[in-house]
């Protein structure tokens, strides 16, 4: 299985062309090596832009994009993969997902199709994002190419467990998404506590925890340099630090598929 550069640097919400680029750029020369894009972004044209713009070569970059929900039945999952490429500027990523199981998915007519784009070389591994256990069963009961990575929504205060536990044992990599907690880590008494113990940020802790966790690879989003480096710069929390978080018993969940940018 493919072992995944982290942190990775989410492009999630940089739809400006230049801002995006520049942000690739810039991750890259600071020394991110895992690039996180999808269909659904409308930024791979950018995303392509910024690794072409660097002094770092495309075989040191591991990228990864994903399938639009609207797009998963399998002829458009051969087309649209074909023109993410295209914009993309290369001829193979090394993660391809299926973004969400929904709308046009249907495991076991767009699942095929993604063991036939590995085996045709556009892709180096395939991936799952927003899969339960469930779900990820039955993909692995229908793919004939291993499941790498399943992304998910991952952060103090939905640690998802379970789900984690489930992916260790069969060697797939939890992808962790708004690992900073789209600006509500500083609600979080304990991660802004041991925010003040360490002089940095609960955005940044509540990224060390996930860095420090087996198996996860969190992605966060940033644009300015500052914050590029600070994530990529996360402080290492001690034992009672991760204690503490591990033990914080709010639950909630930041991101709601109904309110996801489907157009």
């Amino acid at each position: 299985m493919p072992t995944l550069p982290s942190p990775g640097l989410g492009t999630s919400g940089n739809d400006d062309p230049d801002q995006c680029a520049e942000t690739v750029r810039r991750a890259l020369e600071i020394g991110y090596r895992h690039v996180d894009t999808a269909q659904m972004y409308d930024n791979e044209a950018a995303v392509g832009d910024g690794i072409e713009a660097s002094d770092v070569s495309r075989e040191e970059v591991f990228l990864a994009t994903k399938v639009h929900p609207s797009n998963l039945a399998p002829e458009d999952v051969h087309e649209t993969t074909d023109e993410s490429l295209d914009r993309l500027g290369v001829a193979a990523v090394d993660l391809l997902y299926v973004h969400w199981p929904m709308r046009a998915y249907d495991a076991e007519e767009t699942l095929p199709v993604f063991d036939e784009l590995r085996d045709d070389g556009k892709t180096e591994n395939v991936a799952v994002s927003n899969f339960t256990t469930e779900l990820l069963d039955e993909a692995r009961e229908i793919l004939d190419t291993p499941v790498a990575a399943n992304q998910v929504e991952m952060h103090p205060l939905l640690p998802q467990d379970d789900l984690l536990d489930y992916c260790r044992e069969r060697d797939i990599t939890v992808v962790a998404y708004a690992p900073l907690m789209q600006g509500e880590a500083g609600d979080v008494d304990e991660l802004a506590e041991i925010a003040d113990d360490h002089d940095t940020t609960p955005e940044a802790v509540s990224l060390a925890w996930l860095l420090q966790r087996d198996g996860v690879v969190p992605i966060p989003k940033a644009t300015g340099e500052d914050h590029l480096r600070a994530n990529f710069e996360a402080p290492t929390l001690s034992e009672e630090d991760v204690a503490r978080i591990d033990a914080i018993e709010e639950r909630e969940r930041l991101v709601d598929p109904d309110d996801a940018a489907w157009n």
